[in-house]
């Protein structure tokens, strides 16, 4: 009886004690849980205080941009011919002076990737401040860019890498359409490709600038503003898995810069030709089974998940494209020089003056200036006429370019500086 009694006794303390011991873990626990829920509580205090000053402080900076653009108005209309005043009428009364200012705007991004000292990375910074650039610019005036569509395609997406979310996009269906809208002020400004690193120079760019040129006269009817480099990364995209692609459609472009990918991770699969990766991405967001081959953009536009980035087999192929604007009288051919800009011109010679585009060119050289491409295209104006279409190193102001454009007039029976604008690294 005592032995079992003795057991009780022990059993119970032994309860008593586990009891005791869970109570005080369950407290501790409980205390460190209601700890954790307090430092998580002041820190989301702590955010949302600087969300405050944040949303502040975008305000004031927005306010200021308003106020630099009422200055360039001013500044601008009293450049205007007689008798245009308004400027571009339709767009609107607060129609744009020049809100896309290269320059400016790559200073800004120097600054603020100097100011830069983390956790976030320079290239998200740039990121942040491009939208918020978008914003001030949509704010100032009715801005609209045009770009060679359908949307979804690669020039889209690097008209948005350049001027974000806020301004308004209108797609046209030939690059002679784009640059056309911004003569006849129906956008903004546009976007077109003017080369491919693997496909070289592209013709119907020079083309179409060509022909809103000639006859070439003094001044040019639109301006190179500035340049855009855009990496040629397709993705494979769609609303199923891998295992239940049946079907792909792209562009022959894209699938052929996308062929090694698709033979290794879907051999066998159907590849369907069309138009544009946009309308892949359309056909694949409607079709059971179906992917597509396009840019990011396209699966954002479309509903389509990213089942793979970065198929191409050309990991540095890259397209760059001009920014172009509408010439305005006075303008001095695009910009204050930064100290690290390229100039394109285009220019004819007399083929009866032996040695005339050689005597042209040559003025480059003597005033110690990098030539880093030169086209021709047909004038269409004579018979075994050419333009020539050549950029440069420095800007049009530069003292050295100055003095070579003043070397080539006599060997030249035309010379038109299309813009100077600052150098894109990437």
């Amino acid at each position: 009886m005592r032995l079992f009694q003795a057991l009780l006794a022990a059993s119970v303390l032994m309860f008593i004690t586990t009891t005791v011991n869970c109570n005080n873990k369950s407290t501790v626990g409980f205390e460190n849980s209601r700890q954790e829920n307090m430092d998580l509580e002041k820190a989301r205090l702590a955010i949302a205080s600087v969300d405050r000053q944040l949303v502040d402080l975008l305000n004031e900076r927005a306010r200021m941009s308003l106020d630099v653009a009422a200055a360039k108005r001013k500044s601008t209309t009293a450049l205007l011919p007689s008798g245009q005043e308004k400027g571009q009428q339709d767009q609107g009364e607060n129609a744009p002076s020049d809100v896309y200012v290269p320059g400016q705007e790559k200073k800004v991004f120097n600054r603020v990737m100097e100011m830069n000292n983390g956790p976030l990375s320079d290239d998200s910074v740039i990121a942040i401040y491009r939208e918020i650039m978008s914003a001030s610019i949509s704010l100032q005036s009715n801005v609209s860019i045009g770009y060679l569509g359908p949307k979804g395609t690669f020039t889209h997406e690097a008209a948005m890498k350049r001027f974000g979310e806020s301004v308004a996009y209108f797609p046209f269906k030939t690059i002679d359409d784009v640059i056309e809208a911004v003569v006849e002020d129906k956008t903004t400004y546009g976007v077109i490709p003017i080369e491919n690193s693997a496909n070289g120079i592209v013709v119907q760019t020079l083309d179409a600038l060509a022909a809103h040129q000639l006859p070439i006269a003094e001044n040019p009817n639109i301006r190179i503003k500035g340049e855009i480099y855009l990496p040629v990364t397709q993705c494979l995209m769609s609303r199923y898995q891998l295992s239940a692609i049946h079907k792909v459609y792209s562009h022959p472009q894209a699938l052929g810069q996308s062929k090694k990918w698709l033979d290794t991770h879907l051999p066998g699969v159907p590849r369907v030709d069309v138009d544009s990766t946009a309308k892949a991405a359309e056909l694949a967001s409607a079709e059971v089974s179906a992917a597509a081959v396009g840019n990011k953009i396209c699966a954002t536009l479309y509903g389509l998940e990213l089942l793979a980035e970065g198929i191409n087999t050309d990991k540095e192929n890259t397209t760059r494209f001009f920014v172009i604007s509408k010439a305005i009288s006075g303008d001095g051919g695009g910009g204050e020089p930064t100290g690290d800009d390229k100039s394109f011109l285009m220019f004819t010679v007399d083929h009866r003056q032996p040695g005339a585009l050689i005597k042209a060119l040559e003025a480059f050289a003597l005033n110690n200036i990098n030539m880093t491409s030169m086209n021709s295209r047909p004038s269409g104006q004579r018979k075994w006429q050419y333009i020539f279409f050549v950029e440069i190193e420095g800007h049009k102001k530069d003292p050295n370019v100055e003095k070579a454009l003043q070397m080539m007039a006599p060997y030249c029976l035309d010379l038109l500086m299309l813009g100077s604008y600052p150098v894109q690294k990437s």
